[in-house]
């Protein structure tokens, strides 16, 4: 299983979470972007519906893929 780790970190101002090179959208502090990034992560471990997803690669190009709803990541939250 993959494990992948949301980090919370300061960006732009205020307050982020970082899977890789990617932050998500800032937030006004600490305790909101860990409660998105926990929501983010719980997301993560839904299963059982095959769906197509879509996120931003190295580029900042948009990709659009089907996931295999049966090979869900192990996520969690740090910071």
């Amino acid at each position: 299983m993959v494990q992948i780790t949301y980090r919370i970190v300061e960006h732009d101002g205020g307050w982020a979470y970082k899977l890789g090179d990617t932050f998500s959208e800032t937030f006004p502090n600490h305790d909101a972007a860990r409660a998105a990034a926990v929501a983010a992560s719980r997301e993560q471990k839904v299963s059982d519906k095959d769906a197509w997803i879509e996120w931003e690669d190295t580029n900042g190009q948009w990709v659009t893929e089907r996931a295999d709803g049966h090979d869900r990541p192990d996520a969690t939250v740090e910071g």
